[in-house]
């Protein structure tokens, strides 16, 4: 009996032999990942599925940290095509001994390893940086079917302890794991601190006699949901945070076994910068003599601000190691480091006591630095000078903050402060929902074609004025006016006027004045007229959950919005439908708007106090239910009619 075969039917026994010949160890050589293989399980939802990892952490002795990292990634589409590549950073700390990578098609086959004269090197240095060592390795194979695997091992040596990496193994909410393996070995005296988040139990650790290796494993981590106000990746995925009790980094030893103990070493390293050339010295006594500890701190952190300017400048242990006053003073320049060195040498001059302070900094960066965990997790250097009553807080690269505000680049989180008598971490100010208020009057006339014209007058205060401050500090005119147009505060329109006026006080607060003029604003059919009255402060997003919630609620800021707006109608409009009063009362604040018609005069007042914090997860419905019905409210419309 002659059997015949179709070109698909070849096809598919080619595709079962070279499966099965990929799936027989005895035949194998290098490891493969035919695609198919991956669960179902964890392909839902996700881009990327991690088939595997393995960091292998060798702590030689407190100058010698080897890091391996052998991976492999499966891209089930474009967008998880940006995870399929390797960034990999160097400097006078850390060197980057090898990157060795191959790619592979769906079934597991190699198509292509990676050439060393693939790989790019880059210089890490950016457009605020006068010197830097930092550069960094990148590669990528950029094949765009799918699915298809990347596999690459990186191998780095750092020649100190001073921190030590991360291990992160699900990358993103779209990205699955199949199984990853955090080692860490280490002299069995030397003692390796860790802080797992979302990991169950303790590491397994084994001791042969000389070394003590500890090993974290996680199997099978399907992709998750994209949660809104979450609290930082790293807390709501499995994390292992590494650092040392003991620790050198070049010539210098210390340990951060505490938090003192780690403001100690950052003392020692920067002790003996703070001097000042004579004719400085003079300068600050002519500033400050006889004036009061307040006055003295305000003149002084003028000076700075009109007498220096942010550069980076980072080599190697300098990227902790300030540069000294001198330099500064003779330079004009330095880095967050340098100008808070040379800021509290003045103020040292000046009689006023003053320290640096580490700090994580960043908008969005208030949950990295972990109190009970000390470690190296800083990138911003600023000034306390301490009070008997309160504290005054410097942003010493900012050349426009008025003195004693820090804003949401600092604001309220933990922080070293590095002193000679005893270093602790505190915490920086909160600014509270009652200095962060945006107060808004708005005057508008709709003419009889929907269009409207308008004049609103705001003022904004503490974090509320923050991105204003910093956009009519740092942009032209002619550059704050584009972005207004493209703002989108309506479909269609034109901006007639607009001027700022900065209050700069212990709270700043930003007065502007805006014109704009709306094309069909409101909506005209027949003898009918739709508008919205509420005219600028629209809450942004409905927030919905597709499945139930895993992550705690994480709010930023606490905030207050009060919106009074005035709209004249046309003559011979009256109000058909109005708007019902709505009072909404929440954990997460209150929320307030009502309208109300007097002659052709529309008034529509709206209000929302927001809270910050942190809470339950369990509390999702009631956010959703408090989001949404401000959304709605914001969008509610008047219909008027003509006689």
């Amino acid at each position: 009996m002659l059997t015949y075969i179709t070109k698909k039917h070849a096809y598919t026994i080619c595709y079962c032999v070279c499966f099965l010949f990929f799936l027989t160890p005895v035949f194998a050589g290098d490891p493969v990942y035919p695609a198919a293989m991956i669960p179902d399980s964890l392909k839902k939802n996700a881009h990327v599925v991690k088939r595997m990892e393995e960091v292998v952490v060798k702590i030689n002795d407190p100058r010698d940290v080897r890091v391996t990292t052998h991976f492999v990634i499966t891209v089930l589409d474009a967008e998880g095509e940006k995870y399929a590549r390797v960034i990999e950073s160097y400097d006078k700390l850390k060197d980057l001994r090898s990157i060795k990578g191959t790619l592979y098609d769906a079934l597991g086959l190699p198509i292509k390893k990676l050439k060393q004269s693939d790989i790019q090197d880059m210089s890490g240095v950016g457009s605020e940086s006068l010197m830097t060592d930092d550069r960094y390795k990148q590669h990528a194979f950029y094949y765009n079917v799918y699915p298809h695997t990347v596999e690459y091992e990186v191998e780095v040596r750092y020649n100190h302890s001073f921190y030590l990496p991360y291990w992160v193994p699900q990358e993103d909410e779209s990205f699955a794991v199949q199984q990853s393996k955090l080692v860490v070995t280490a002299p069995k005296d030397y003692v390796v601190r860790y802080r797992n988040f979302n990991y169950k139990g303790e590491p397994a650790v084994t001791d042969d006699g000389g070394d003590k290796t500890y090993t974290w494993e996680v199997k099978n981590m399907a992709a998750q949901s994209d949660e809104p106000f979450a609290p930082r990746w790293y807390k709501r995925t499995t994390t292992v945070l590494l650092a040392p009790a003991a620790f050198e980094m070049q010539q210098y030893k210390g340990s951060m076994n505490t938090w003192e103990e780690f403001g100690r070493f950052a003392y020692i390293l920067n002790q003996g910068r703070d001097q000042l050339p004579d004719g400085v010295k003079q300068t600050v006594h002519q500033l400050t003599d006889g004036l009061s500890r307040e006055e003295k701190i305000a003149k002084l952190y003028k000076y700075l601000q009109e007498h220096t300017r942010y550069i980076s400048i980072q080599l190697g242990i300098g990227g902790w190691q300030t540069f000294d006053a001198n330099y500064v003073a003779s330079k004009g320049y330095g880095d967050c480091k340098a100008l808070s060195n040379y800021m509290c040498a003045l103020l040292k001059e000046a009689g006023v006591k003053a320290s640096c302070v580490l700090v994580y900094a960043g908008d969005n960066a208030k949950d990295v630095t972990e109190a009970g965990f000390p470690s190296t997790r800083f990138n911003h250097v600023i000034v306390c000078a301490p009070g008997t009553k309160d504290s005054t807080w410097l942003e010493c690269t900012s050349s426009f903050y008025p003195v004693g505000y820090l804003g949401g680049f600092t604001a309220d989180r933990p922080v070293l402060f590095v002193d000679e008598t005893g270093s602790k971490l505190v915490h920086t100010p909160v600014y509270t929902m009652e200095q962060n208020q945006q107060i808004r009057h708005i005057s508008a006339t709709i003419a009889e074609t929907g269009d409207m014209t308008l004049k609103a007058d705001t003022r904004y205060t503490g974090l509320q004025q923050d991105d204003l401050h910093a956009r009519i500090n740092m942009l032209t005119k002619e550059k704050i006016l584009e972005r207004l147009r493209q703002a989108g505060y309506f479909s269609s329109y034109d901006v007639n006027g607009y001027e700022c006026k900065q209050l700069k006080e212990s709270l700043p607060a930003i007065d502007e004045h805006l014109e704009i003029a709306a094309h069909n604003y409101a909506t005209v059919t027949g003898k009918r007229m739709f508008l919205e009255p509420n005219l600028l402060t629209k809450t942004g997003r409905r927030v919905t959950a597709d499945t139930a919630r895993k992550s705690d609620i994480y709010l930023a800021d606490a905030f207050r919005d009060i919106d009074t707006v005035k709209i004249t109608i046309p003559e011979g409009y009256t109000p058909e439908a109005l708007p019902q009063p709505v009072a909404l009362q929440s954990i997460f604040g209150n929320y307030a708007s009502k309208v109300s018609v007097e002659g052709n005069v529309i008034t529509y007042m709206r209000s929302i106090e927001h809270k910050g914090g942190s809470y339950p997860a369990s509390a999702f419905p009631e956010l959703e239910k408090f989001y949404n019905g401000m959304y709605k409210a914001d969008r509610a419309r008047i219909v008027l009619v003509k006689k």
